[in-house]
């Protein structure tokens, strides 16, 4: 216990699934977290809830990850309110997709504005924080799908290599300052997205996890974790799978 004692750290898209159960491991461990989400009800309800749970101190942000300003309202606010930012998580994604031949420049850039633009901007703004201390941990949500591909989800595989690209660039470029910059590449985690492609499809694709389940999304808090506290102090530039070992 204590792995993130009195650190800072900011989750976006923690309102549910993998965002909400690493704040709830990022609380635990000692963090002091602010935890943003869109909708005010669900991350008012998630921060009231872990706070109570474990006796942290969890502070709610509403607003949209691809408004370039609220977004720097935000940091602004934790620098005025912190003075630092130890971790910050971008969890915060869609998915949405359609097969080649019916992909609309419109969906494109909802994916890209959310998935890597928005994603691109945090580290830019995390960055003023943490190159003036000399230390940070940046972790960002790839997908076993960016890695490897799968048919149908061009849009959304594109997007999420993109993310471990940008990952690897930008822990090479943030490095001499003590930044720390990794992802992790979920697989087939038990979550709303998940849900929403349908349990056949569920079934259908569970039969290439080796493992033979579901990941849950404490599954990648814990590695989350890992790689925001101390224990990782000489880890960066990695994308670590998070799947089951999974033969997409």
């Amino acid at each position: 216990m204590g792995l993130l004692n009195k650190k800072i750290c900011l989750i976006t898209g923690a309102g549910k699934g993998i965002g909400k159960k690493t704040a709830e491991r990022f609380a635990q461990e000692g963090a002091v977290v602010y935890i943003t989400d869109r909708s005010e009800r669900e991350i008012n309800a998630a921060a009231e809830k872990i706070s109570k749970n474990y006796c942290a101190e969890v502070i709610p942000l509403v607003f949209d990850i691809t408004d370039d300003l609220e977004a720097k309202k935000a940091i602004q606010r934790i620098k005025k309110e912190s003075g630092r930012l130890d971790v910050l998580v971008n969890n915060a994604g869609i998915m949405r997709d359609n097969v080649i031949g019916m992909i609309g420049k419109q969906l494109m850039a909802d994916v890209f504005d959310v998935n890597v633009f928005a994603v691109i901007n945090m580290i830019q703004l995390a960055n003023k924080l943490m190159s003036r201390q000399k230390s940070g941990s940046i972790i960002n949500i790839s997908s076993i799908v960016g890695l490897e591909g799968a048919a149908g989800q061009l849009v959304y595989a594109a997007s999420k290599g993109a993310v471990a690209s940008l990952t690897k660039a930008a822990s090479k470029e943030l490095s001499p300052n003590g930044i720390r910059v990794n992802a992790v590449a979920p697989g087939l985690i038990n979550t709303g997205l998940l849900q929403a492609i349908g349990d056949t499809k569920i079934v259908d694709n569970l039969k290439n996890v080796r493992m033979g389940r579901l990941g849950e999304p404490m599954d990648v808090a814990n590695v989350i974790l890992f790689l925001a506290s101390d224990l990782s102090a000489y880890v960066t530039g990695e994308i670590i799978g998070i799947d089951g070992e999974a033969q997409v």
